[in-house]
């Protein structure tokens, strides 16, 4: 919970430097411990400050399960943060992988400062806080991780789970949505690692086809997880697109769809490519969603 001091710095907010806009932490309204990052008056995140292993926002909750089926259970992993938010999938690795090493990333100088003042990681958070461009930072990202990363003897094997959140549909930074910078992603990965990428998209998701058309020409496998409604391209909203060089099989698969929330989509490459790839870049296809046995959908 927060103290006195803690409320009045949470309602104060801070000037963030690069927009020009204000950021507050305010009640979520709906929960006891609950508390959302609020920018220029939009929500960007929610945090659970009684237990980090709550995610509210729906395409957050996406990312976490693969986070969940990366590793083994309480497996330590090494995680990079593209775009830090109120830092919900850093304080959920350290609650359910203690141990893990972990960058963050954001070109707001004032924001993960306010943030952790207001709303503290979990303790033993072992997370390097950088300012930078999500692009420039690359080459130091390994220097970052040191000897923490997945390394043996010093040297550098890559990261297991890279989270790119920073897109807003067609205003996305065009240096940090195209090929090129996913194929730089990509080497930085480790043998299991896992780039979640959050598009949020409006109607119609012309942005989600020209990035899944991107990571598809990259990488080896690229899954979907998504709101089964957001497949007929009629509604805003997030997508998270998973590329790897891991298959999905089956039980991956299950167990995704399992984790939901429901009503809930799991596209492997195959079916991707297949739902994609034959669409003019000004239509949208529409298939309806598919249940998989035994699960039901909420």
């Amino acid at each position: 919970m927060m103290d006195d001091r803690q409320r009045e710095r949470a309602a104060l907010g801070v000037h963030l430097s690069v927009s020009g806009q204000r950021g507050r932490i305010l009640e979520d309204g709906f929960s006891e411990h609950g508390y959302v990052l609020d920018i220029g008056g939009a929500e960007q995140s929610h945090v659970d400050a009684a237990d980090a292993t709550v995610v509210f926002y729906e395409y957050l909750r996406r990312i976490a399960n693969v986070l969940d089926v990366l590793a083994p259970p309480r497996e330590p992993v090494t995680a990079l943060h593209l775009g830090a938010g109120a830092l919900t999938l850093a304080r959920y690795v350290q609650a359910t992988r203690p141990g893990s090493s972990q960058v963050a990333v954001d070109y707001e100088p004032q924001l993960m400062g306010f943030v952790t003042e207001v709303l503290p990681l979990p303790a033993g958070t072992r997370c390097e806080f950088v300012v930078a461009d999500a692009r420039a930072v690359l080459p130091e990202i390994p220097a970052l991780f040191g000897a923490h990363a997945a390394s043996d003897g010093g040297v550098f094997r890559g990261i297991d789970a890279i989270i790119l959140d920073i897109f807003t549909g067609m205003d996305a930074p065009a240096h940090l949505a195209n090929a090129g910078y996913y194929a730089e992603l990509r080497e930085l990965l480790s043998a299991r690692g896992v780039l979640a990428v959050n598009v949020g998209d409006d109607a119609g998701l012309p942005f989600f086809q020209g990035q899944a058309r991107a990571l598809l020409d990259t990488f080896e496998h690229v899954w979907c997880l998504c709101d089964s409604s957001m497949l007929s391209g009629e509604h805003e909203g997030n997508l998270v697109l998973i590329a790897t060089a891991r298959e999905l099989d089956e039980d991956t698969a299950d167990a995704l769809f399992a984790r939901g929330p429901h009503p809930a989509e799991v596209l492997g490459t195959e079916e991707l490519r297949d739902f994609w790839g034959t669409w003019p870049s000004n239509s949208c296809p529409r298939r309806p969603p598919q249940n998989r046995p035994g699960t039901q959908a909420a």
